[in-house]
């Protein structure tokens, strides 16, 4: 819910769509989100367009009535245009409607606090957590930066552009960037906040800038270090990060030639590579065409280490069953909620809430 917090916070009411289980194959994980303004426009999806009709109606009931609902939507096999999902699967629907509670939470996800909110509904306990955005910090401001940084900002991370030449780095240049910083890479990295979910995308070609920004970055508990060049400068690269005492184990979370091999040669394709490596790595994907598989398409985030490669080797495995897991906590009278500003520390990142099945 929290990508679609700007729109919500906008609008003096709605209701909003969660999912809360899945069972099998679902197009839209459990959390996905779709919501019904004043007007009856709509945001957000949570099957991608099997019950969304359905599931607006629903909304615009509660949206009336003020009174919550949890709907259940599976396989239908006798049209494709019953009310169903095609894929197979199945999946809880909560609608509820806002309250103050709600919207100061997403007001303090949105200014980047870590939030947690819980409400109970009859024998079950929703909670959901936002922590912040990850970081993706882009060294380089050249074309390539300007379409990784709106890349990156469409797959939802927190985009900062850095170059030590003012005359490149400018706002204007580089629109989709939360921050564009003027400052030599290597000194900016190690001023700023990073944690293990941050990714250096370096593409600045220049060794007086490449080298002590990646003998930093590689020095960090960061989730990605990547830089652009072609296979030769990376060997002058690694040559050069060796000299200056960069040990074997680092060397070797160096992601370069940065990018899964998709062809593209433009900085708009250059950067759906590098795109698609990040995701890729997030998740726990081998970065193989799904044509080329039997395992499912749809799994809970399961990594088989940082190569791409260890993770093709385990591509046949078969994936855990998938099982209820977090809610969007949207309150009611039915469904008392407690908002929880969380300090920095008190949830990591990649922690997982759940759904809980005793009486709340």
């Amino acid at each position: 819910m929290r990508d679609l917090a700007p729109a919500l916070l906008s609008w003096e009411r709605f209701a909003v769509a969660s999912v809360v289980a899945v069972r099998g194959s679902a197009p839209r994980p459990v959390g996905a989100a779709m919501a019904v303004g004043p007007s009856g426009q709509v945001i957000g999806s949570v099957s991608g367009g099997c019950v969304e009709a359905e599931v607006y109606d629903l909304a615009c009931e509660v949206l009336s009535s003020s009174v919550p609902a949890l709907a259940s939507f599976g396989y239908s096999d006798d049209t494709a245009f019953a009310v169903g999902l095609t894929c197979g699967g199945s999946l809880d629907v909560l609608v509820q409607r806002d309250s103050p509670g709600l919207r100061a939470a997403l007001q303090a996800s949105v200014d980047g606090y870590p939030v947690s909110v819980r409400f109970s509904c009859e024998d079950r306990v929703f909670t959901k957590s936002w922590m912040p955005a990850p970081r993706l910090l882009v060294f380089g401001a050249i074309d390539h930066a300007a379409a990784v940084a709106e890349i990156g900002k469409f797959l939802g991370y927190h985009v900062t552009v850095c170059d030590a030449r003012p005359v490149f780095a400018t706002p204007e240049r580089f629109p989709a960037a939360d921050e564009v910083v003027v400052d030599w890479p290597h000194r900016y990295l190690a001023s700023t906040h990073t944690d293990s979910s941050t990714a250096v995308v370096v593409l600045t070609h220049d060794p007086k800038f490449d080298i002590p920004v990646l003998s930093c970055a590689l020095s960090m508990p960061l989730a990605f270090v990547g830089a652009l060049g072609s296979r030769r400068t990376h060997a002058e690269r690694l040559s050069r990060l060796r000299s200056a005492g960069v040990p074997p184990s680092a060397l070797a979370r160096l992601r370069s030639p940065i990018g899964l091999d998709l062809g593209g040669r433009s900085p708009a394709e250059t950067a759906v590579s590098i795109a698609a490596e990040l995701v890729a790595l997030r998740h726990g994907g081998t970065g193989l065409p799904l044509s080329d598989l039997s395992s499912p398409i749809h799994r809970d985030q399961e990594s088989h280490g940082t190569d791409l490669s260890q993770r093709r080797r385990h591509a046949g495995r078969t994936a855990a069953l998938a099982t209820a897991g977090h809610a969007d906590g949207v309150p009611s009278p039915q469904c008392p909620e407690v908002p929880v500003l969380l300090g920095a520390g008190q949830v990591p990142r990649d922690a997982r809430v759940g759904l809980g099945l005793g009486r709340g």
